[in-house]
């Protein structure tokens, strides 16, 4: 993320509408409508955002309430609380954030999916005293996802598999 803003919407400050940029825009203070932009938006604490947001990169600290969209990711940061799905190739969520919708993991570009585990790896389930199998070699493509599946990073953890709890 650019350190770098084109624009700021401070405390104390509310807008109702349609927002388009370029670059990066914060908001800290009341915000409901729609934001647009192939930037990056970062949403301060205590900012109150009410909206369906499509950006490239969010950085949320905040409350959103709707929907966001990300070609490049999404990071929810204590104290954020989010009301609404995700939808975005990659999602970092710190302890302490709350977090009430679905995410769908995407990718910026079609890519072919990982090789199959073997067969008798995939007829055998993990118990939980059992460790999860070594992540894929960051060198290997990303698989397509399908809804609510895919690579999450939680509290520096790398995880895979189904986004279905509520933080």
């Amino acid at each position: 993320m650019s350190n770098e803003l084109n624009a700021l919407l401070g405390k104390g400050s509310e807008f109702n509408g349609k927002l388009n940029f370029e670059g990066s825009v914060r908001i800290d203070g009341r915000f409901s409508g729609e934001i647009f932009s192939d930037g990056t938006l970062i949403i301060g604490e205590g900012a109150i955002v009410t909206a369906e947001i499509n950006v490239a990169t969010v950085a949320v600290y905040g409350e959103v309430t709707g929907n966001i969209t990300a070609t490049d990711g999404v990071e929810l940061h204590a104290p954020a609380s989010l009301r609404g799905n995700i939808t975005s190739p990659a999602l970092h969520i710190d302890k302490g954030v709350f977090f009430d919708g679905a995410c769908q993991m995407t990718t910026p570009q079609e890519r072919p999916a990982p090789p199959a585990l073997p067969h008798r790896a995939a007829q055998r389930p993990l118990s939980p005293a059992q460790p999860l199998p070594p992540a894929a070699p960051t060198s290997m493509p990303v698989s397509q996802p399908v809804r609510n599946t895919g690579v999450f990073t939680v509290d520096g953890a790398r995880t895979t598999g189904e986004l279905t709890h509520k933080f």
